[in-house]
Formats: structure tokens, C-alpha cells, sequence
């Protein structure tokens, strides 16, 4: 990407300015996962100026995109070619960009069975606190190799500097899907989601709530077919799965049309990371099962300390979804030499701490 372009000439121009007066700056693209972290800080810098798609190998499945093009934009030229990213990255609301979709690290449904945004990162092209453009990783696996920055970057918040482009590793969409429903309760659904975690099912995606689990199956056909005959349960209608898994992915469906109600009163919402064979957790409120049990969501009003000191006895850690209070913080603490580590690569990315700042936790 050539710093002469203007849209980028312009990032760079406002991260030097700020760098040299101190200023923080607020990265910006769609604005639509301003709900998510600490407090938003400083001058806004808008990156949807720059956008739009710049290699495509179909062939090589492999895309690369500017920061601030449109994630539906992307999802769908990659549908023109039979090709989706399989990671699922939630919307929310229109607008996400793809530098957005990197930077929080988000993903759907199939997360527990395909992997996270993280390992679909071939490379990416940052804007560092010094106003430099760096270049990190390739557009094919075997040009990432070392200490793979470009990765590091997802889930980094913006709080090491403005991501560029990023190059994604892509994947053809499956020949075959089929959604399956139990009614079940939740210690059988977490037993039978691990049993099956042991066998060559193509279980792609899972939900339990309010008693009733859901599984998602993708694959070859003969493969999806024979799946349905072993798990036996009830087979959704067709035309019914896909829209409850997009809603589960953007969070437009029943459980969290719910929570966004109870968020609005004192509850919050809550978003749980345990090992998948945790048995249920002893706490106050609604719960949904997400990736084979390692997911789980909860809304609650149970007091900060209480709900993760009973996490992180399951060996787990519990994040601030949505919230009105997140005095507590919203990512769990970390230990002091994971704290050096977070603020050595700050100092060493972004020396001024002009981008995002305490947008992932306080001091970076």
C-alpha cells in the first residue's frame, strides 16, 4: 500500500500530529462495537476512507482488504465466488469493517470447530504510533513464520496501532448443512456435546438454552446425512436453521434480545470462556451454551467479584459483554508478567500511547 494515497496520507499525518502533541486518538471504522471494552478516548481517527478490496486468489483462497472496507461488502464478493469466511465474524449492525472484525477479534458460531479471526490472519499492514507503515506476514501460509505480529493484532483492540489492510485465509462454503434440536437440560447437553466432540461427527456449530440444544452439521452430504441418522433428535426445516444461526451470530435472537433488556435495567451481560467439560456454573441468571461448552453466556446481576471468582475456579476467565457498570473491568486481570508483556508491546508499537488508550485495559 503506498503512503501516497490520500486516505492513508491523511492517517498518517494525524498520527504523526497527535504523537508529537500528545493526543490520543479514537480508531474508528463502522462504530458498531463501541459497546464492547473500556471507554472510548480522544480525537476520532475515521478509517473508512480507506477501503475496499485489494488481491482476490479465489483459486489460492486467499483475500486481502483494506481496514475500512464494509464486512458485508467482502462477505460478498467471497459468496460470488462460493467462499464465506468460516470463523462466522458478527455484525451486530450494519456498517462493521473488516479492520473492526480484526482489531476485536469476534467470532460466530462455528468458532469452537473451524477456529477464531486470529487463525485466519495470513498478514497485515499497521500504522504504528511513529506515523511508520508496517508490514507483517504474507497472503499464503508458508510466509508466516517468526514471531507472527499480524495475528497478534486481533483482539489487540486498536490499542497497538491502526491496521492497514489484513490478508485472510478463506474457505469454500459447505455442500451440505442440516440443523438438529434436542430437549434436553443443560449437564446432559454440556455430557453429550463432549462425547460427540470425540468422534468424526461434522458438528459445526452448537446453542443450548432454556433446555433445548441445537447443533449445527456441515460438511459433505453423505457426511451431514449420516451424522443426522447417528445423533438422531429432530430435524429443523431448512429454511429455519440459517436464520437462527445468523441471529446467534449477531445477536438479534430471542436470548439476547433478552439480555438487551435486562442490560438496559442493572444486569449485564456476560460472556464466559471455561473448558468445554465444565459441568453447569452455579451462578444467578439466564445462560446459553455456545461451542461445544466452552462458550457461555450469561445474564445476571450477580455482583462482578462473585461471578469470576466462580470462573476462574472452573479455570476460566469472564469478560464485560454489555454492561452499564464495568467499574469492575471489562477483561479479566491479568498476571504481572502477562501485564509486562501487554505494556512492553504498547511502548514498543505505540511509545506516545496515542491509540485507544485504556481501551483494553488501563495503562495500555
Amino acid at each position: 500500500m503506498p503512503d501516497t494515497d490520500p486516505a492513508l496520507r491523511r492517517l498518517i499525518d494525524q498520527v504523526k500530529s497527535a504523537g508529537s502533541h500528545a493526543t490520543a486518538l479514537d480508531i474508528r471504522g463502522g462504530n458498531t462495537k463501541a459497546f464492547y471494552g473500556e471507554e472510548q478516548q480522544g480525537a476520532i481517527l475515521d478509517t473508512t476512507g480507506l477501503r475496499g478490496i485489494s488481491v482476490y486468489e479465489p483459486t489460492e483462497l486467499v483475500i486481502t482488504a483494506r481496514c475500512g472496507t464494509p464486512l458485508a461488502e467482502l462477505e460478498a464478493t467471497l459468496a460470488e465466488r462460493g467462499q464465506h469466511l468460516p470463523f462466522e465474524p458478527p455484525h451486530f449492525a450494519p456498517g462493521g469493517t473488516v479492520g473492526g472484525m480484526v482489531a476485536t477479534g469476534l467470532s460466530g458460531p462455528s468458532r469452537a470447530a473451524i477456529g477464531s479471526v486470529r487463525d485466519f490472519v495470513l498478514g497485515a499492514t499497521l500504522l504504528n504510533g511513529r506515523g511508520d507503515v508496517l508490514r507483517f506476514g504474507g497472503q499464503v501460509m508458508k510466509n508466516v513464520a517468526g514471531y507472527d505480529v499480524s495475528r497478534l493484532l486481533a483482539g489487540s483492540m486498536g490499542t497497538l496501532g491502526v491496521i492497514l489492510d489484513v490478508s485472510l485465509k478463506v474457505l469454500p462454503m459447505a455442500n451440505a448443512n442440516a440443523t438438529v434440536r434436542f430437549q434436553i437440560d443443560e449437564a446432559t447437553a454440556l455430557q453429550r456435546l463432549n462425547e460427540w466432540a470425540a468422534k468424526p461427527l461434522p458438528i459445526n456449530a452448537s446453542a443450548w438454552w432454556s433446555d433445548t440444544l441445537v447443533v449445527r452439521l456441515r460438511g459433505a452430504l453423505a457426511a451431514v446425512n449420516a451424522a443426522i441418522d447417528a445423533l438422531g433428535g429432530d430435524l429443523i426445516e431448512a429454511d429455519l436453521g440459517p436464520p437462527f444461526w445468523q441471529g446467534l451470530r449477531d445477536h438479534t435472537d430471542e436470548f439476547f434480545e433478552h439480555a438487551s433488556k435486562a442490560v438496559d435495567g442493572d444486569a449485564t451481560l456476560w460472556r464466559l470462556s471455561v473448558p468445554s467439560t465444565t459441568p453447569p456454573l452455579k451462578l444467578h441468571g439466564e445462560i446459553l451454551v455456545e461451542w461445544g461448552g466452552a462458550q457461555r453466556w450469561l445474564v445476571s446481576a450477580q455482583p462482578a467479584a462473585q461471578v469470576r471468582e466462580a470462573v476462574k475456579l472452573a479455570g476460566g476467565h469472564a469478560t464485560i459483554f454489555r454492561g452499564k457498570d464495568k467499574s469492575a473491568g471489562v477483561f479479566a486481570p491479568l498476571a504481572p508478567a502477562l501485564v509486562r508483556i501487554h505494556r512492553n508491546l504498547k511502548k514498543s508499537f505505540d511509545p506516545a500511547s496515542v491509540f485507544n488508550p485504556g481501551r483494553l485495559y488501563t495503562g495500555l
